[in-house]
Protein backbone atom coordinates (compact mmCIF):
# COMPACT_ATOMS: atom_id res chain seq x y z
CA UNK A 1 0.00 0.00 0.00
CA UNK A 2 1.49 3.47 -1.01
CA UNK A 3 1.86 5.85 1.64
CA UNK A 4 -0.55 8.78 1.28
CA UNK A 5 0.42 11.96 -0.23
CA UNK A 6 2.94 9.68 -2.63
CA UNK A 7 2.62 10.69 -6.26
CA UNK A 8 4.99 9.39 -9.40
CA UNK A 9 5.79 13.12 -9.78
CA UNK A 10 5.63 15.47 -7.32
CA UNK A 11 2.80 18.13 -8.17
CA UNK A 12 4.09 21.72 -8.97
CA UNK A 13 0.32 23.23 -8.72
CA UNK A 14 -2.88 23.31 -6.75
CA UNK A 15 -5.57 21.34 -7.96
CA UNK A 16 -9.15 22.99 -8.30
CA UNK A 17 -11.72 20.46 -9.24
CA UNK A 18 -15.35 21.59 -9.99
CA UNK A 19 -18.50 19.20 -9.95
CA UNK A 20 -21.86 19.85 -10.63
CA UNK A 21 -25.12 18.44 -9.29
CA UNK A 22 -29.13 18.37 -9.16
CA UNK A 23 -29.25 19.58 -13.64
CA UNK A 24 -26.76 19.99 -16.54
CA UNK A 25 -26.60 23.41 -17.80
CA UNK A 26 -25.82 25.17 -14.45
CA UNK A 27 -22.63 26.97 -15.64
CA UNK A 28 -19.56 25.05 -14.35
CA UNK A 29 -17.64 26.27 -16.82
CA UNK A 30 -18.50 29.97 -16.32
CA UNK A 31 -17.80 29.58 -12.70
CA UNK A 32 -14.72 27.69 -13.61
CA UNK A 33 -13.86 30.51 -15.62
CA UNK A 34 -14.93 33.11 -13.54
CA UNK A 35 -12.82 31.96 -10.38
CA UNK A 36 -9.62 31.43 -12.68
CA UNK A 37 -10.16 34.88 -14.09
CA UNK A 38 -10.10 35.71 -10.33
CA UNK A 39 -7.32 34.43 -9.55
CA UNK A 40 -5.19 35.27 -13.13
CA UNK A 41 -6.02 39.07 -12.21
CA UNK A 42 -4.31 38.36 -8.46
CA UNK A 43 -0.96 37.30 -10.66
CA UNK A 44 -1.50 33.20 -10.33
CA UNK A 45 -0.87 31.43 -13.48
CA UNK A 46 -3.89 29.61 -14.21
CA UNK A 47 -5.23 26.97 -16.82
CA UNK A 48 -8.73 25.32 -16.80
CA UNK A 49 -9.45 21.87 -18.15
CA UNK A 50 -12.45 19.96 -19.19
CA UNK A 51 -13.07 16.24 -18.50
CA UNK A 52 -15.97 14.85 -20.53
CA UNK A 53 -18.14 11.47 -20.09
CA UNK A 54 -18.95 10.52 -23.72
CA UNK A 55 -17.25 8.08 -24.99
CA UNK A 56 -16.83 9.83 -28.76
CA UNK A 57 -12.82 10.46 -29.04
CA UNK A 58 -13.81 14.41 -29.06
CA UNK A 59 -17.01 16.12 -30.50
CA UNK A 60 -15.77 16.38 -33.58
CA UNK A 61 -18.16 14.01 -35.60
CA UNK A 62 -20.88 15.28 -33.17
CA UNK A 63 -24.13 16.85 -34.72
CA UNK A 64 -24.45 20.70 -33.20
CA UNK A 65 -27.82 20.07 -32.14
CA UNK A 66 -26.33 17.42 -29.65
CA UNK A 67 -23.37 18.98 -28.17
CA UNK A 68 -23.57 22.74 -29.36
CA UNK A 69 -20.08 23.76 -31.11
CA UNK A 70 -16.72 22.32 -31.88
CA UNK A 71 -14.35 24.42 -30.46
CA UNK A 72 -10.60 24.22 -32.49
CA UNK A 73 -7.51 25.00 -30.59
CA UNK A 74 -4.29 25.73 -32.34
CA UNK A 75 -3.12 22.66 -32.14
CA UNK A 76 -5.90 21.04 -34.00
CA UNK A 77 -7.48 19.40 -31.52
CA UNK A 78 -11.46 18.86 -31.21
CA UNK A 79 -13.11 20.53 -28.01
CA UNK A 80 -16.06 21.04 -25.95
CA UNK A 81 -17.40 24.39 -26.33
CA UNK A 82 -16.22 25.02 -22.65
CA UNK A 83 -12.92 25.74 -23.85
CA UNK A 84 -14.00 28.70 -25.70
CA UNK A 85 -15.17 30.20 -22.75
CA UNK A 86 -11.69 29.38 -20.72
CA UNK A 87 -9.92 31.19 -23.87
CA UNK A 88 -12.24 34.35 -23.68
CA UNK A 89 -12.32 34.76 -20.33
CA UNK A 90 -8.24 33.86 -19.53
CA UNK A 91 -6.46 35.51 -23.13
CA UNK A 92 -4.76 32.03 -22.93
CA UNK A 93 -4.66 29.87 -25.62
CA UNK A 94 -5.78 26.21 -24.65
CA UNK A 95 -5.02 23.06 -26.44
CA UNK A 96 -5.23 19.21 -26.54
CA UNK A 97 -4.21 18.51 -23.04
CA UNK A 98 -7.01 20.94 -21.71
CA UNK A 99 -9.87 18.51 -23.00
CA UNK A 100 -10.30 14.81 -22.16
CA UNK A 101 -12.99 12.36 -22.84
CA UNK A 102 -14.13 9.13 -21.38
CA UNK A 103 -13.53 7.84 -25.08
CA UNK A 104 -9.53 9.03 -25.43
CA UNK A 105 -8.79 7.22 -21.96
CA UNK A 106 -10.62 3.92 -22.86
CA UNK A 107 -8.52 4.69 -26.74
CA UNK A 108 -5.48 4.49 -24.63
CA UNK A 109 -6.04 2.26 -22.09
CA UNK A 110 -6.88 -0.81 -24.79
CA UNK A 111 -4.33 0.42 -27.30
CA UNK A 112 -1.77 -0.39 -23.95
CA UNK A 113 -3.31 -3.46 -23.45
CA UNK A 114 -3.41 -4.59 -27.41
CA UNK A 115 0.82 -3.62 -27.09
CA UNK A 116 0.97 -5.58 -23.62
CA UNK A 117 1.89 -3.19 -21.44
CA UNK A 118 0.20 -4.52 -18.75
CA UNK A 119 2.06 -7.92 -18.30
CA UNK A 120 -0.98 -10.20 -18.48
CA UNK A 121 -2.56 -8.62 -15.80
CA UNK A 122 -6.93 -8.22 -16.03
CA UNK A 123 -7.51 -4.83 -16.90
CA UNK A 124 -9.84 -2.80 -14.30
CA UNK A 125 -11.50 0.60 -14.28
CA UNK A 126 -9.91 0.86 -11.15
CA UNK A 127 -6.82 0.87 -11.30
CA UNK A 128 -6.14 1.19 -14.88
CA UNK A 129 -8.78 3.72 -16.24
CA UNK A 130 -8.56 5.42 -13.49
CA UNK A 131 -4.79 5.96 -13.42
CA UNK A 132 -4.28 6.95 -16.62
CA UNK A 133 -8.01 9.55 -15.68
CA UNK A 134 -5.51 10.63 -12.90
CA UNK A 135 -2.07 10.93 -15.34
CA UNK A 136 -3.93 13.12 -17.56
CA UNK A 137 -5.47 15.40 -14.95
CA UNK A 138 -1.78 15.86 -12.88
CA UNK A 139 -0.29 16.52 -16.40
CA UNK A 140 -0.57 20.24 -17.25
CA UNK A 141 0.09 20.69 -13.55
CA UNK A 142 3.79 19.28 -13.79
CA UNK A 143 4.47 21.22 -16.96
CA UNK A 144 6.02 24.14 -14.32
CA UNK A 145 3.80 26.69 -16.15
CA UNK A 146 0.67 26.76 -14.11
CA UNK A 147 -0.12 27.82 -9.96
CA UNK A 148 -3.36 26.07 -10.25
CA UNK A 149 -4.88 24.05 -12.64
CA UNK A 150 -8.74 23.68 -12.53
CA UNK A 151 -10.73 20.75 -13.80
CA UNK A 152 -14.24 20.94 -14.96
CA UNK A 153 -15.99 17.68 -14.44
CA UNK A 154 -18.51 16.90 -17.22
CA UNK A 155 -21.91 15.50 -16.65
CA UNK A 156 -23.75 15.80 -13.20
CA UNK A 157 -22.93 13.66 -10.11
CA UNK A 158 -25.30 10.27 -10.23
CA UNK A 159 -24.13 9.87 -13.76
CA UNK A 160 -23.03 6.45 -14.17
CA UNK A 161 -20.57 7.48 -16.81
CA UNK A 162 -18.56 10.35 -15.03
CA UNK A 163 -17.83 8.03 -12.05
CA UNK A 164 -14.61 6.81 -13.17
CA UNK A 165 -13.78 10.90 -12.89
CA UNK A 166 -15.12 11.34 -9.37
CA UNK A 167 -13.65 8.13 -7.90
CA UNK A 168 -10.24 9.55 -10.07
CA UNK A 169 -10.71 12.57 -7.70
CA UNK A 170 -10.95 11.13 -4.95
CA UNK A 171 -8.00 8.93 -5.09
CA UNK A 172 -5.84 12.50 -6.12
CA UNK A 173 -7.00 13.79 -3.07
CA UNK A 174 -5.81 11.00 -1.03
CA UNK A 175 -1.94 10.96 -3.11
CA UNK A 176 -1.61 14.77 -3.14
CA UNK A 177 -0.28 16.39 -0.10
CA UNK A 178 -2.56 18.66 2.05
CA UNK A 179 -4.01 21.69 1.19
CA UNK A 180 -3.11 20.73 -2.37
CA UNK A 181 -6.40 20.05 -3.49
CA UNK A 182 -10.30 21.52 -3.51
CA UNK A 183 -13.41 20.58 -4.29
CA UNK A 184 -16.40 23.07 -5.39
CA UNK A 185 -19.29 22.03 -6.29
CA UNK A 186 -21.83 23.29 -8.02
CA UNK A 187 -25.45 23.08 -7.86
CA UNK A 188 -29.40 24.40 -8.01
CA UNK A 189 -31.15 26.26 -5.27
CA UNK A 190 -34.99 25.88 -7.45
CA UNK A 191 -37.58 28.31 -6.04
CA UNK A 192 -40.81 27.01 -5.83
CA UNK A 193 -43.58 29.95 -6.95
CA UNK A 194 -46.51 28.17 -5.31
CA UNK A 195 -44.41 27.86 -2.00
CA UNK A 196 -42.59 30.92 -2.07
CA UNK A 197 -39.20 30.32 -1.71
CA UNK A 198 -35.70 28.49 -2.50
CA UNK A 199 -35.99 24.66 -1.86
CA UNK A 200 -32.65 23.07 -0.16
CA UNK A 201 -33.07 19.50 -0.94
CA UNK A 202 -32.02 18.90 -4.39
CA UNK A 203 -28.58 20.40 -3.38
CA UNK A 204 -28.31 18.71 -0.17
CA UNK A 205 -29.37 14.99 -1.77
CA UNK A 206 -26.51 16.44 -4.50
CA UNK A 207 -24.30 16.72 -1.75
CA UNK A 208 -24.83 13.33 -0.07
CA UNK A 209 -24.46 11.34 -3.72
CA UNK A 210 -21.05 13.26 -3.99
CA UNK A 211 -20.12 12.15 -0.12
CA UNK A 212 -21.19 8.59 -0.99
CA UNK A 213 -18.46 8.88 -3.96
CA UNK A 214 -16.21 9.36 -1.51
CA UNK A 215 -15.79 13.41 -2.07
CA UNK A 216 -16.57 15.50 0.47
CA UNK A 217 -17.16 19.42 -1.30
CA UNK A 218 -15.17 22.27 0.00
CA UNK A 219 -16.88 24.94 -1.24
CA UNK A 220 -20.78 24.81 -2.38
CA UNK A 221 -21.78 27.12 -5.39
CA UNK A 222 -25.62 27.56 -5.48
CA UNK A 223 -26.95 28.79 -8.53
CA UNK A 224 -30.26 30.69 -7.54
CA UNK A 225 -32.95 33.03 -9.51
CA UNK A 226 -33.24 34.63 -5.59
CA UNK A 227 -30.63 36.02 -3.06
CA UNK A 228 -30.04 33.32 0.15
CA UNK A 229 -31.14 34.17 3.17
CA UNK A 230 -28.15 33.98 5.90
CA UNK A 231 -30.65 31.25 7.27
CA UNK A 232 -30.82 29.06 4.45
CA UNK A 233 -27.07 29.23 3.93
CA UNK A 234 -26.23 28.45 7.49
CA UNK A 235 -28.70 25.28 6.79
CA UNK A 236 -27.10 24.40 4.11
CA UNK A 237 -23.62 24.33 5.78
CA UNK A 238 -25.11 21.86 8.50
CA UNK A 239 -26.55 19.32 6.08
CA UNK A 240 -23.63 19.75 3.47
CA UNK A 241 -20.83 19.74 6.01
CA UNK A 242 -19.23 22.73 4.59
CA UNK A 243 -18.05 26.27 6.51
CA UNK A 244 -20.96 28.79 6.54
CA UNK A 245 -18.56 30.91 4.46
CA UNK A 246 -18.31 28.32 2.27
CA UNK A 247 -21.68 28.50 0.45
CA UNK A 248 -21.74 30.55 -1.85
CA UNK A 249 -24.44 32.52 -3.93
CA UNK A 250 -24.36 32.31 -7.65
CA UNK A 251 -27.41 34.65 -8.72
CA UNK A 252 -28.59 34.75 -12.16
CA UNK A 253 -26.45 37.41 -14.07
CA UNK A 254 -27.02 39.82 -17.08
CA UNK A 255 -24.09 38.80 -18.85
CA UNK A 256 -21.68 35.83 -18.22
CA UNK A 257 -18.69 38.63 -18.35
CA UNK A 258 -20.12 39.81 -14.89
CA UNK A 259 -20.31 36.38 -13.07
CA UNK A 260 -16.07 36.85 -12.02
CA UNK A 261 -17.63 40.56 -10.22
CA UNK A 262 -20.45 38.29 -8.70
CA UNK A 263 -17.96 35.46 -7.36
CA UNK A 264 -15.58 38.54 -6.22
CA UNK A 265 -18.45 39.58 -4.48
CA UNK A 266 -19.00 36.38 -2.62
CA UNK A 267 -15.10 35.92 -1.93
CA UNK A 268 -15.13 32.96 -3.46
CA UNK A 269 -11.22 33.54 -4.96
CA UNK A 270 -10.84 34.12 -0.95
CA UNK A 271 -11.92 31.29 0.08
CA UNK A 272 -10.13 28.88 -2.64
CA UNK A 273 -6.82 31.07 -1.80
CA UNK A 274 -7.03 30.46 1.97
CA UNK A 275 -8.18 26.52 1.48
CA UNK A 276 -5.17 25.68 -1.11
CA UNK A 277 -3.06 27.91 1.02
CA UNK A 278 -1.58 29.93 -2.01
CA UNK A 279 1.08 31.87 -1.45
CA UNK A 280 2.33 34.88 -3.94
CA UNK A 281 -0.97 36.58 -4.79
CA UNK A 282 -1.72 40.26 -4.97
CA UNK A 283 -3.92 41.21 -2.22
CA UNK A 284 -6.79 42.35 -4.36
CA UNK A 285 -7.07 41.29 -8.46
CA UNK A 286 -6.92 43.81 -10.36
CA UNK A 287 -10.04 43.71 -12.46
CA UNK A 288 -9.60 47.44 -14.27
CA UNK A 289 -9.18 46.05 -17.89
CA UNK A 290 -12.61 43.83 -17.02
CA UNK A 291 -14.94 46.53 -15.59
CA UNK A 292 -14.25 48.56 -18.45
CA UNK A 293 -15.15 46.27 -20.65
CA UNK A 294 -17.97 45.68 -18.60
CA UNK A 295 -18.84 49.48 -18.46
CA UNK A 296 -18.81 49.77 -22.50
CA UNK A 297 -20.74 46.53 -23.20
CA UNK A 298 -23.85 47.97 -20.58
CA UNK A 299 -23.48 51.42 -21.54
CA UNK A 300 -23.22 51.21 -25.59
CA UNK A 301 -24.25 54.66 -27.81
CA UNK A 302 -24.87 52.87 -31.18
CA UNK A 303 -27.07 49.94 -32.03
CA UNK A 304 -26.89 47.49 -34.81
CA UNK A 305 -28.49 44.61 -36.13
CA UNK A 306 -26.85 41.36 -37.76
CA UNK A 307 -28.57 38.70 -39.27
CA UNK A 308 -26.62 35.49 -38.63
CA UNK A 309 -27.60 32.97 -40.97
CA UNK A 310 -26.92 29.92 -40.44
CA UNK A 311 -28.70 26.07 -40.56
CA UNK A 312 -28.34 25.69 -36.56
CA UNK A 313 -29.86 28.34 -35.69
CA UNK A 314 -32.36 26.93 -32.94
CA UNK A 315 -29.48 25.90 -31.13
CA UNK A 316 -28.11 29.28 -30.03
CA UNK A 317 -24.79 27.01 -28.56
CA UNK A 318 -23.95 25.38 -32.01
CA UNK A 319 -23.00 29.46 -32.84
CA UNK A 320 -21.65 30.39 -29.15
CA UNK A 321 -17.63 31.99 -30.24
CA UNK A 322 -19.84 33.48 -33.25
CA UNK A 323 -22.25 35.06 -30.37
CA UNK A 324 -19.69 36.13 -28.24
CA UNK A 325 -17.50 37.69 -30.53
CA UNK A 326 -20.07 40.25 -31.44
CA UNK A 327 -20.16 40.97 -27.59
CA UNK A 328 -16.59 41.73 -28.04
CA UNK A 329 -16.33 43.43 -30.93
CA UNK A 330 -19.50 45.37 -29.70
CA UNK A 331 -18.35 46.69 -26.64
CA UNK A 332 -15.55 47.69 -28.55
CA UNK A 333 -17.38 50.01 -30.86
CA UNK A 334 -19.45 50.76 -28.17
CA UNK A 335 -22.51 49.58 -29.88
CA UNK A 336 -25.19 47.01 -28.41
CA UNK A 337 -25.09 44.47 -31.78
CA UNK A 338 -28.29 42.29 -31.46
CA UNK A 339 -28.43 39.21 -33.74
CA UNK A 340 -30.98 38.28 -35.22
CA UNK A 341 -30.71 34.13 -36.08
CA UNK A 342 -32.01 33.36 -39.59
CA UNK A 343 -32.42 29.52 -40.85
CA UNK A 344 -31.15 28.85 -43.85
CA UNK A 345 -33.50 26.23 -45.20
CA UNK A 346 -36.01 28.80 -44.76
CA UNK A 347 -34.85 31.79 -47.10
CA UNK A 348 -35.16 31.94 -50.63
CA UNK A 349 -34.74 34.44 -53.53
CA UNK A 350 -38.24 35.50 -53.67
CA UNK A 351 -38.29 36.21 -49.17
CA UNK A 352 -34.67 36.95 -48.77
CA UNK A 353 -35.58 40.82 -49.04
CA UNK A 354 -38.69 40.42 -46.16
CA UNK A 355 -36.40 38.32 -43.67
CA UNK A 356 -33.37 40.71 -43.72
CA UNK A 357 -35.52 43.81 -43.91
CA UNK A 358 -34.08 46.18 -41.14
CA UNK A 359 -30.78 44.63 -40.69
CA UNK A 360 -27.38 46.21 -40.40
CA UNK A 361 -25.35 43.39 -41.45
CA UNK A 362 -25.37 39.83 -42.57
CA UNK A 363 -23.17 36.90 -41.04
CA UNK A 364 -23.54 33.79 -42.81
CA UNK A 365 -22.02 31.18 -40.68
CA UNK A 366 -19.65 27.60 -40.99
CA UNK A 367 -21.56 24.49 -41.30
CA UNK A 368 -21.38 21.23 -43.15
CA UNK A 369 -23.68 19.64 -45.51
CA UNK A 370 -26.11 20.66 -48.80
CA UNK A 371 -28.74 21.55 -46.52
CA UNK A 372 -29.59 25.47 -46.45
CA UNK A 373 -26.49 26.07 -49.03
CA UNK A 374 -29.21 27.87 -51.60
CA UNK A 375 -31.04 29.54 -48.75
CA UNK A 376 -27.18 31.45 -47.95
CA UNK A 377 -26.68 31.73 -51.76
CA UNK A 378 -29.71 34.04 -51.69
CA UNK A 379 -28.38 35.92 -48.51
CA UNK A 380 -25.13 36.96 -49.98
CA UNK A 381 -26.60 37.58 -53.44
CA UNK A 382 -29.06 39.79 -51.64
CA UNK A 383 -26.04 41.76 -49.33
CA UNK A 384 -23.52 41.59 -52.54
CA UNK A 385 -26.55 43.72 -54.46
CA UNK A 386 -27.54 46.07 -51.93
CA UNK A 387 -24.10 46.73 -50.54
CA UNK A 388 -25.41 45.66 -47.30
CA UNK A 389 -21.99 44.53 -45.02
CA UNK A 390 -21.23 41.41 -45.52
CA UNK A 391 -19.00 38.76 -43.73
CA UNK A 392 -18.82 34.91 -44.50
CA UNK A 393 -17.02 32.42 -42.11
CA UNK A 394 -15.45 29.03 -43.58
CA UNK A 395 -18.56 27.68 -45.45
CA UNK A 396 -19.83 31.23 -45.84
CA UNK A 397 -16.80 32.39 -47.50
CA UNK A 398 -17.44 29.30 -49.96
CA UNK A 399 -20.98 30.24 -50.61
CA UNK A 400 -19.86 33.70 -51.42
CA UNK A 401 -17.47 32.02 -54.07
CA UNK A 402 -20.33 29.72 -55.67
CA UNK A 403 -22.56 32.79 -55.76
CA UNK A 404 -20.21 35.31 -57.32
CA UNK A 405 -19.49 32.32 -59.82
CA UNK A 406 -23.17 31.91 -60.66
CA UNK A 407 -24.41 35.33 -60.99
CA UNK A 408 -21.55 37.42 -62.10
CA UNK A 409 -18.90 34.93 -63.88
CA UNK A 410 -22.27 33.53 -65.84
CA UNK A 411 -21.22 29.85 -64.41
CA UNK A 412 -24.93 29.25 -63.39
CA UNK A 413 -23.93 25.65 -62.55
CA UNK A 414 -21.16 26.79 -60.26
CA UNK A 415 -21.01 24.87 -57.14
CA UNK A 416 -18.95 22.68 -54.14
CA UNK A 417 -18.22 19.55 -54.88
CA UNK A 418 -19.33 19.01 -51.29
CA UNK A 419 -23.18 19.94 -52.79
CA UNK A 420 -22.97 18.83 -55.96
CA UNK A 421 -19.82 16.08 -56.47
CA UNK A 422 -21.02 15.96 -60.33
CA UNK A 423 -20.82 19.97 -60.72
CA UNK A 424 -19.31 20.86 -64.43
CA UNK A 425 -17.94 24.09 -62.27
CA UNK A 426 -16.15 23.07 -59.36
CA UNK A 427 -15.58 26.30 -57.68
CA UNK A 428 -14.94 24.71 -54.29
CA UNK A 429 -13.28 21.29 -54.35
CA UNK A 430 -11.94 19.13 -51.82
CA UNK A 431 -8.34 19.70 -51.17
CA UNK A 432 -5.93 16.53 -52.76
CA UNK A 433 -4.98 15.30 -49.05
CA UNK A 434 -8.73 15.05 -48.34
CA UNK A 435 -9.72 12.73 -51.40
CA UNK A 436 -8.01 9.48 -50.09
CA UNK A 437 -9.53 9.78 -46.21
CA UNK A 438 -12.29 7.98 -45.11
CA UNK A 439 -12.62 8.12 -41.21
CA UNK A 440 -14.32 11.17 -40.19
CA UNK A 441 -12.85 12.18 -37.05
CA UNK A 442 -10.26 14.25 -36.45
CA UNK A 443 -8.86 14.59 -40.20
CA UNK A 444 -10.12 17.59 -41.49
CA UNK A 445 -7.62 20.49 -42.19
CA UNK A 446 -7.40 21.79 -38.05
CA UNK A 447 -5.50 24.19 -36.12
CA UNK A 448 -3.61 27.00 -36.79
CA UNK A 449 -2.55 27.83 -40.15
CA UNK A 450 -0.40 31.15 -41.37
CA UNK A 451 -2.24 33.89 -43.90
CA UNK A 452 -0.58 36.63 -45.53
CA UNK A 453 -2.60 39.70 -46.26
CA UNK A 454 -2.67 41.51 -49.41
CA UNK A 455 -1.05 45.51 -49.03
CA UNK A 456 -4.02 47.63 -48.72
CA UNK A 457 -6.52 45.06 -48.50
CA UNK A 458 -9.78 45.57 -46.16
CA UNK A 459 -8.67 42.26 -44.24
CA UNK A 460 -4.86 43.84 -44.02
CA UNK A 461 -6.78 47.36 -42.44
CA UNK A 462 -8.60 45.72 -39.69
CA UNK A 463 -5.91 43.59 -38.59
CA UNK A 464 -3.28 46.31 -39.17
CA UNK A 465 -0.85 44.03 -40.18
CA UNK A 466 -0.02 41.63 -43.20
CA UNK A 467 1.20 38.07 -41.48
CA UNK A 468 -1.67 36.39 -39.72
CA UNK A 469 -2.39 32.87 -38.11
CA UNK A 470 -5.49 31.64 -37.86
CA UNK A 471 -7.87 28.07 -36.63
CA UNK A 472 -9.71 26.60 -39.07
CA UNK A 473 -11.74 23.62 -39.66
CA UNK A 474 -13.01 22.34 -43.33
CA UNK A 475 -12.25 20.19 -45.94
CA UNK A 476 -13.07 21.88 -49.38
CA UNK A 477 -11.08 24.50 -50.22
CA UNK A 478 -11.79 27.19 -53.20
CA UNK A 479 -10.34 26.30 -56.23
CA UNK A 480 -7.39 27.89 -57.57
CA UNK A 481 -7.89 27.12 -61.31
CA UNK A 482 -11.00 29.51 -61.23
CA UNK A 483 -8.82 32.70 -59.51
CA UNK A 484 -7.88 34.69 -62.82
CA UNK A 485 -11.84 34.90 -63.58
CA UNK A 486 -12.81 35.79 -60.10
CA UNK A 487 -10.44 38.90 -59.22
CA UNK A 488 -10.63 39.96 -62.86
CA UNK A 489 -14.38 40.56 -62.24
CA UNK A 490 -13.44 42.39 -58.78
CA UNK A 491 -13.53 39.17 -56.06
CA UNK A 492 -9.99 39.77 -55.23
CA UNK A 493 -7.81 37.12 -52.72
CA UNK A 494 -7.06 39.28 -50.17
CA UNK A 495 -5.09 36.46 -47.79
CA UNK A 496 -3.28 33.46 -49.10
CA UNK A 497 -1.86 30.81 -46.98
CA UNK A 498 2.34 31.35 -47.61
CA UNK A 499 2.90 27.32 -48.32
CA UNK A 500 0.21 26.40 -50.00
CA UNK A 501 -1.43 29.47 -52.32
CA UNK A 502 -5.05 28.42 -51.15
CA UNK A 503 -7.13 31.10 -50.67
CA UNK A 504 -7.80 32.31 -46.94
CA UNK A 505 -10.01 35.58 -47.42
CA UNK A 506 -11.74 37.04 -50.30
CA UNK A 507 -13.47 41.10 -50.43
CA UNK A 508 -14.87 42.91 -53.11
CA UNK A 509 -13.30 46.02 -53.78
CA UNK A 510 -16.24 48.18 -54.54
CA UNK A 511 -18.47 47.24 -51.51
CA UNK A 512 -18.91 48.88 -48.47
CA UNK A 513 -17.67 45.59 -46.48
CA UNK A 514 -17.85 42.31 -47.92
CA UNK A 515 -15.42 40.42 -46.37
CA UNK A 516 -15.21 35.80 -46.07
CA UNK A 517 -12.45 33.83 -44.31
CA UNK A 518 -12.18 30.38 -44.82
CA UNK A 519 -10.89 30.00 -41.19
CA UNK A 520 -12.72 30.54 -37.85
CA UNK A 521 -11.98 34.20 -36.79
CA UNK A 522 -14.33 33.92 -34.03
CA UNK A 523 -12.31 31.03 -32.49
CA UNK A 524 -9.48 33.72 -31.21
CA UNK A 525 -11.96 36.57 -30.19
CA UNK A 526 -11.33 37.32 -26.37
CA UNK A 527 -12.51 39.66 -23.91
CA UNK A 528 -9.19 41.16 -23.71
CA UNK A 529 -8.66 40.96 -27.91
CA UNK A 530 -11.60 41.57 -29.95
CA UNK A 531 -11.11 39.75 -33.17
CA UNK A 532 -9.90 42.50 -35.59
CA UNK A 533 -12.79 41.45 -38.37
CA UNK A 534 -15.84 41.24 -36.10
CA UNK A 535 -14.78 44.72 -34.81
CA UNK A 536 -14.77 46.33 -38.46
CA UNK A 537 -17.58 44.01 -39.48
CA UNK A 538 -19.39 45.89 -36.40
CA UNK A 539 -18.10 49.28 -37.42
CA UNK A 540 -19.07 48.55 -40.82
CA UNK A 541 -22.83 48.14 -39.67
CA UNK A 542 -22.91 51.10 -38.23
CA UNK A 543 -21.74 53.55 -40.59
CA UNK A 544 -24.06 51.71 -42.92
CA UNK A 545 -27.24 52.07 -40.20
CA UNK A 546 -26.33 55.76 -40.48
CA UNK A 547 -26.34 55.89 -44.04
CA UNK A 548 -22.30 56.59 -44.17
Amino acid sequence: MPDRNSTSAAPTAKYIFVTGGVTSSLGKGIISASLAKLLQARGFRVTIQKFDPYINIDPGTLNPYEHGECYVTDDGAETDLDLGHYERFLNVPTSQANNVTTGRIYDHVITKEREGAYLGKTVQVVPHITDEIKRRMLLLGQTGQFDVVITEIGGSIGDIESLPFVESVRQLRWDLPENNTLVIHLTLLPYLKAAGELKTKPTQHSVRDLRSAGLQPDILVCRSEHPIPAEMRRKIALFCNVNINSVIESLDADSIYSVPLLMLKEHLDERVIKKLNLKGGAAQPDLEAWKDFLGRLKNPTEEVTIALVGKYVELPDAYKSIIESFIHAGAQNECKVTVRSIQSDNLTAENVAQQLAGVHGVLVAPGFGERGFEGKIAAVQYVRENGIPFFGICLGMQVAMVEFARNVLGLTEASSTEMDAQTPEPVIAMMEEQKNITQKGGTMRLGAYDCELRRGSKAAKAYGRNQISERHRHRYEFNNDYLERFEAAGMLASGRNPETDLVEVVELADHPWFVAGQFHPELKSTVQNPHPLFVRFVKAAIQYRKGL
